[in-house]
């Protein structure tokens, strides 16, 4: 009776084991820029984008978020475009341009943490954001007026490796 007592625990403890691997295995690595973020707690960007829709110039939200790439500064990847999925972009900039991320990752998924907020950008911010991207002069030209924009300052970014 004791064998067969001590060969069930034995089971039980070498099935727990392989589970436990098998988590470990399943665990999505990260690179991480600026400050030190873990991904635990990070919002579904569909949760900001409704926030967005009744934030004012002025307004901000502390949170993290998990979000696709549209685009990213060619010149030295010193902001990126995510898609909230609603048709809607935000603009993310890094606190104190303390940090950029590679330029390749448009498409990736990202964690941000930090401060979303709705702002009023200038033409000429808008115009030099256009000339990062590769906009044509005609392009850049006609922008003219001020627009609100979505935008998120992040301390901290993971993407995925």
């Amino acid at each position: 009776m004791k064998n067969v007592l001590f060969a069930c625990v034995c089971v039980f403890m070498l099935s727990s084991c392989k589970q436990k691997a098998e988590a470990q295995a399943e665990e999505i690595v990260y690179k991480s820029f600026g400050k030190e973020i873990i991904s635990d707690a990070a919002a579904d960007v569909s949760l900001i984008a409704s926030k967005y829709e009744t934030m004012k110039v002025g307004d901000t939200i502390n949170t993290k978020i998990i979000a696709k790439v549209n685009s990213v500064c060619q010149a030295k990847g010193c902001w990126m475009r995510l898609d909230l999925e609603n048709g809607n972009e935000v603009m993310v900039k890094f606190k104190d341009y303390g940090f950029f991320i590679p330029k390749d990752i448009a498409g990736e998924y990202v964690i941000v943490n930090g401060n979303a907020f709705v702002e009023e950008v200038s033409v000429d911010e808008q115009r030099h954001y256009a000339e990062d991207v590769g906009k044509t002069a005609e392009e850049i030209a006609s922008i003219t007026q001020p627009k609100k924009t979505l935008s998120f300052e992040a301390d901290g970014v993971l993407i995925k490796q």
